[in-house]
């Protein structure tokens, strides 16, 4: 019996695929080890949103050699995708497996193992040539590439279907509904490691749930490369015309998994939240009201820039229909700061425009150049000096931001799914989340809480980011 040891980089796509992954191989009779560990089999799921994404690509790829040189390094995902020749001149990687292949790896690795086997025992007998290994699997190496093998880095063309049926998390699930990105964005190269968009069919997700459902999962997450796109690429798919298939998607989801006590959605286009879409969500009492909503940028000049295909007028009417239609949503966003060519006006912009907005959260990035997107050719290039500042300035804002928004439930009853135990401070907690992703805390007592959901009353933060509540 083989060992594999897995690592993930990235977004929660990459993480769906890779439990997906570890789960065919134990299936397969594998033995799954921590990552630090010898393993005869590494496997990382690799992320290339950003260069410095890219340098946590190599140096994993790098210590999964150093920890065993005889092992087999596979690099899946998406720093292989999109910088075939580059990254697979690495040492380290002996096997690179496209994002369409993921599904395929226990028959991949299985070829090339007995490829490699032949191949020892004929250099231990004096034979020279080549072993090609049997593809009966339809996995016969592209090409070889220095000492990589590479088993096919075309852009996929169809949805590579993927089945769930447990996770590391025991309340929580995330669903893989699409992949793929059609926006183009002048910053971002996904949409050349993930190709175009791809949707899963309905009754595919309806099963996965309902399977997971059935194993105690209370809780699932909407997740995928572009999820506002679901469903654009069926035959009768519309776009932001108040027909959107992800609507469609999440009231099937409400109205046919019996069981499922929350649905949450992950990240969300702003243009997909119309009147109609924001009161059709809100008339679903099991959606949690918490909306990531990607802005990147306050200003309409630097969204121009980066090819964003909103306003920040449009973003804004976004968010009122969402609190016209929920009483108290959590909102929360993405934003770049330090983009090419933003002046001092277009960030103070951007700053007024995230204060007139008010967010639960806000995940601020320092624009990072990404070799092969426009946005790398721009002028107007910033200093990191400069990008530290304005990041500071806007870090400072969440900081206030979010503690309103958590301030604002105390003296208020909410429910918690329960989730884990937590010693903070010499006492153990139990803590869980409101549907808004708001974190409390309660003193462990007799009960075992563990994937339940139960009414607290929230008294006052224990925490900067934890209230501490008392069961009602």
């Amino acid at each position: 019996m083989k060992s594999v040891a897995f690592h993930n980089l990235g977004c929660k796509v990459n993480s769906y695929e890779l439990d997906v992954m570890q789960q065919i191989l134990q299936e397969k009779g594998y033995q799954v080890v921590p990552f630090d560990q010898i393993a005869d089999i590494y496997i990382i799921n690799t992320c290339t949103v950003t260069n410095i994404a890219d340098r946590k690509s190599r140096q994993m790829l790098h210590r999964a050699k150093q920890k065993n040189p005889e092992a087999v390094v596979v690099a899946v995902g998406c720093y292989v995708q999109t910088d075939k020749e580059g990254a697979l001149l690495d040492e380290s990687i002996d096997l690179a497996v496209g994002n369409n292949r993921k599904k395929d790896i226990a028959q991949i690795l299985e070829e090339f193992l007995s490829a490699r086997e032949a191949a020892a025992e004929q250099k231990a007998a004096g034979i020279e040539g080549i072993v090609e290994a049997d593809s009966a699997a339809g996995v016969q190496p592209d090409k070889t590439l220095g000492n990589t093998t590479i088993i096919d880095l075309d852009k996929p063309c169809s949805y590579e279907e993927m089945t769930l049926s447990r996770t590391a998390e025991h309340t929580r699930a995330y669903i893989k509904i699409q992949d793929g990105c059609n926006q183009f964005c002048s910053y971002c190269v996904i949409p050349y490691a993930r190709g175009r968009v791809r949707s899963r069919r309905a009754e595919d997700i309806l099963a996965e749930i309902r399977g997971l459902v059935a194993k105690g999962y209370k809780e699932i997450v909407l997740t995928g490369i572009h999820i506002s796109s679901y469903g654009i690429d069926f035959e009768d798919g519309a776009y932001y015309r108040g027909e959107s298939r992800l609507i469609d998607l999440v009231e099937h989801i409400h109205d046919q998994v019996e069981g499922l006590q929350r649905i949450r959605l992950g990240s969300l286009e702003p243009r997909i939240i119309t009147e109609e879409t924001a009161g059709r969500l809100g008339a679903l009492p099991r959606l949690c009201p918490h909306f990531h909503l990607s802005l990147q940028s306050g200003c309409d000049e630097t969204l121009k820039r980066m090819n964003r295909q909103y306003t920040t007028g449009e973003y804004l009417q976004g968010v009122q229909y969402l609190r016209q239609a929920f009483p108290h949503p959590a909102i929360t966003t993405d934003v770049i700061v330090g983009f090419p060519g933003e002046t001092e006006e277009e960030f103070a912009c951007t700053k007024a425009f995230l204060e007139q907005v008010g967010f639960f959260e806000m995940h601020i990035f320092k624009y990072s150049r990404r070799a092969g997107t426009r946005a790398d050719k721009m002028s107007g290039q910033l200093t990191e000096r400069v990008k530290a500042a304005r990041s500071d300035e806007l870090f400072a804002l969440e900081a206030r931001q979010s503690e309103a928004f958590r301030r604002d439930y105390i003296g208020k009853q909410a429910e918690i799914l329960w989730e884990d135990r937590r010693e903070i401070e010499g006492k153990v907690y139990w803590l869980g989340h409101t549907g808004d992703y708001v974190k409390v805390a309660v003193p462990v007592g007799e009960d075992d809480l563990s994937n339940t959901v139960t009414r607290v009353l929230a008294e006052r933060f224990l925490t900067e980011d934890i209230l501490l509540g008392s069961r009602v």
